[in-house]
């Protein structure tokens, strides 16, 4: 049996819904008792049937409990309340005339917009006040106005004034398209299982562990020398045994024993706080990288900026540094130029260096030290600086109506503190010594009021002055030169890239697809992307039709060359699937271009391959379809 009650703290209570949303069979509760502190901000739609024992007498609560089940989302039909009433008595005919005049409505308009109306249709009205005219007018009488309450002309015409007030679905269905745009754009931005699978696949060996098993599927992890993965495996002990060898990057179906690996997972950070330790310093100390799309060598850091909010021991709740937000930005840095603020997923774009390193990238290494300092406060400025101003900006805008909270807060609490004080006076004057030391309490309560109420004000006019720029921390620095290899400068020939760009971009439009370019970071953003992300058209095919939306990689070639995969491509490959396609378009320097398509790449090419790999004509062509 899952419980929630007051006493519990958010966290708590939602242990307990997904404790009840689990199946038994998998160690979940059948039942789930609740006090009314699940009456609110509770969403259990996956159960269709709900027992009040005591049914509140606030109409609007009563409204708020049917919601928690009763609600978008819910696909069982029928949904079962049943309420517990005792109809011989007077409180129970009030409200049994009550429920059962509801379900007639409900069964007369044909819908459950009645259960959606209680609070507003009894708005002002408190149903204590019936049951106390039932004891004085008799509850026949208070039965017999309930009765005229509630009707479903009440219930249409308050539909019929929300929308005129609202309009036909309100700002949510004007605001739907938008919506779905943002749902479509994250499915591009998203991090898994792509990227995660990659980030195992290279960290692993540098930490002493392998991965056995296809990422496809399911993998376990194993140590490869003495005492690796120390702190990982005691972690995965903590899951059931048939869940320990079965590890996935793509989210287990409901009931699949599996262990989900991803950020905020405890394998996964345990994972990720190894790997740290181990090439922490070494990242930080920095490496050479090869960057086949550069003209120039440039210094690329990755930073974590803070913001802060400064202690003052003034006041209580301001006694530490508290970090108020933190952002992992990129910056590059090229000789006699300004720096760049650029994307951390810059990083999948690199491969080591293999050639002599030029002159100017070793003028580069040379000032290394002191163009870090420059970027250090680079993004102090551009960053830490322009975040806290936000932030503070955020809160003087919304000093006054916080400020407004606050009070309304205290007001209430000093109404109960009369209430109280005035309660505890009589029972205190009939002689109750208990009543007597609660009273003494609410007194010092009262008394204390004001000084607390200011104290709160006060604090609250403080924080905006708080907040300051926090430390730049560097993660890892590179030193990333252009290639030297004729192969790269054929492979990112611009003339050869643009032919094939506008053979594909053309093909889609023939095809009826809306065609957008994402193939350099500001036309990326501009799209609502990431800078880099891991395609070069996005193609989106009218509403219907099946073939939807394509994420497009393109790559071009003068003659019959191999192609490049780099890593970011691989990864959002894995991740979209028969959404990403790969469109090559061989012979660029002559007329008669040779186009081949392949859909669903990482399937058909990419799923054994370790790192940026290079991919033959011919097996382009297996697997392509031509024109």
């Amino acid at each position: 049996i899952a419980r929630i009650h007051g006493g519990m703290n958010y966290k708590q209570r939602q242990a307990e819904v997904d404790r009840f949303r689990t199946p038994v069979s998998e160690g979940g509760a059948r039942f789930m008792i609740c006090t009314d502190a699940a009456a609110e901000g509770i969403n259990l739609q996956f159960c269709w049937i709900m027992a009040n024992f005591d049914v509140p007498w606030n109409p609007a609560r009563l409204e708020q409990r049917m919601g928690r089940i009763h609600r978008y989302g819910q696909k069982h039909d029928p949904v079962q309340i049943v309420n517990l009433v005792a109809p011989k008595t007077r409180e129970g005919l009030v409200l049994n005339t009550l429920l059962t005049k509801l379900q007639s409505v409900r069964q007369s308009l044909g819908n459950d917009k009645v259960f959606d109306s209680i609070g507003r249709i009894f708005e002002g009205v408190s149903l204590k006040s019936y049951m106390e005219r039932a004891i004085l007018d008799g509850a026949e009488t208070v039965a017999g106005e309930l009765e005229g309450k509630l009707t479903p002309e009440q219930v249409e015409a308050l539909a019929a004034s929300e929308r005129r007030l609202y309009g036909d679905g309100g700002d949510v269905k004007r605001q739907l398209p938008r919506l779905r745009e943002d749902l479509s754009r994250e499915a591009y931005r998203r991090l898994m299982p792509g990227y995660v699978a990659r980030y195992l696949e290279h960290a692993a060996p540098q930490i002493g562990l392998t991965i056995e098993g296809d990422f496809a599927d399911s993998f376990s992890l194993m140590p490869t020398k003495k005492k690796a993965g120390i702190s990982i495996f005691p972690i995965i002990e903590t899951y059931p045994s048939d869940f320990r060898h079965r590890l996935k990057v793509v989210r287990p179906e409901a009931g699949e024993h599996a262990i989900w690996i991803h950020p905020g997972e405890a394998v996964f950070e345990a994972f990720r706080k190894e790997t740290l330790r181990v090439l922490g310093p070494a990242a930080r100390q920095g490496a050479v990288f090869v960057d086949p799309a550069a003209e120039r060598p440039y210094l690329f850091h990755v930073a974590v900026v803070n913001v802060i909010r400064s202690a003052d021991p003034a006041f209580g709740e301001y006694t530490t540094d508290d970090v108020l937000e933190c952002r992992l930005v990129g910056a590059m840095q090229q000789e006699g130029r300004e720096i760049v603020l650029c994307p951390v997923e810059q990083l999948l774009l690199l491969r080591p260096v293999q050639d002599v390193i030029p002159a100017s990238a070793q003028r580069l290494a040379h000032h290394a030290g002191r163009l870090t300092d420059h970027a250090k406060a680079f993004l102090i400025e551009r960053i830490a600086r322009d975040i806290a101003a936000s932030r503070r900006e955020s809160l003087l805008t919304d000093l006054v109506d916080r400020e407004q909270n606050i009070l309304r807060g205290f007001a209430f609490q000093e109404s109960e503190l009369a209430e109280a004080r005035q309660r505890q006076t009589e029972k205190a004057r009939a002689g109750n010594s208990l009543a007597q030391k609660t009273l003494a309490e609410v007194k010092s309560q009262q008394r204390s009021l004001a000084e607390r109420r200011a104290a709160a004000i006060a604090a609250l006019r403080r924080e905006p002055e708080l907040i300051t720029p926090g430390q730049v921390t560097f993660v890892a620095h590179a030193l990333v030169v252009p290639s030297q290899s004729k192969e790269d400068r054929e492979r990112y020939d611009a003339d050869v890239e643009k032919i094939a760009m506008e053979w594909a971009r053309a093909y889609e439009e023939q095809q009826g697809a809306e065609v957008i370019d994402v193939h350099t970071p500001e036309l990326a953003r501009r799209a609502g992307l990431t800078d880099n992300p891991g395609f070069d058209l996005l193609a989106r095919y009218p509403q219907g039709d099946p073939r939807g939306e394509r994420a497009i990689e393109v790559k071009g070639r003068a003659g019959r060359g191999d192609i490049e995969v780099t890593d970011n491509e691989w990864a959002r490959a894995a991740n979209l699937q028969a959404g990403y396609w790969l469109y090559v378009v061989y012979d660029c320097a002559t007329k008669a271009l040779r186009p081949n398509r392949v859909r669903n790449p990482f399937a058909r090419l990419l799923a054994r391959a370790k790192g940026s790999l290079l991919i033959s004509p011919s097996q382009i062509m297996q697997e392509g379809e031509q024109g």
